[in-house]
């Protein structure tokens, strides 16, 4: 650990945001290491579809962002690099065309069974660091749940005055 000034620390609260966005880079950056280390082409955004369809089979890419909590664009995007990199199938859902169904290939398949061990080595990881943080997903639970009641938005614009233009 530095001894250097922390901007970000010293805004306490107010630096939410920022220490959760450097938070999850610093894991990311870690994961793709790994990854490296081991000369496997994996990025980590692909990690929670790929574990749903492992988990589920195919599923439609609205009901995988569903799952995740996370945006339709961001799971097309993933999925876009997925399919790039030969790992899932995108094929048009028989009940509407326009939605697509991600499955994956057998490539995927053996790559997810290689990984295995690695992802075993992830969860145990963050298990020590959520236990040596005195279990952030606790918190992280209910900060979502906070949220859930009242975004930040809205904290936020209930603070600000009305201000009318002329």
């Amino acid at each position: 650990m530095s001894d250097a000034f922390d901007y970000s620390r010293s805004f306490r609260g107010s630096a939410l945001a920022a220490r959760l966005r450097r938070a999850s880079e610093q894991l990311d950056r870690d994961g793709t290491r790994v990854y490296a280390a081991r000369n496997v082409r994996f990025e980590q955004r692909w990690y929670g579809i790929m574990r749903q369809l492992i988990a589920n089979g195919p599923m439609a890419v609205g009901a995988i962002a569903a799952v995740l909590r996370i945006t339709h664009v961001s799971v097309s995007e993933a999925s876009r690099s997925l399919e790039k990199a030969g790992l899932v199938v995108s094929t048009a859902a028989p009940e509407d065309g326009r939605k697509r169904n991600l499955s994956l290939t057998d490539r995927g398949r053996a790559l997810a069974e290689e990984l295995t061990p690695v992802w075993d080595a992830f969860n145990a990881a963050a298990s020590e660091v959520n236990d040596e943080a005195g279990d952030i997903v606790a918190l992280l639970d209910r900060l979502d749940d906070a949220l859930a009641r009242r975004s930040m938005f809205e904290r936020i614009m209930e603070r600000l005055p009305d201000i009318k233009g002329d």
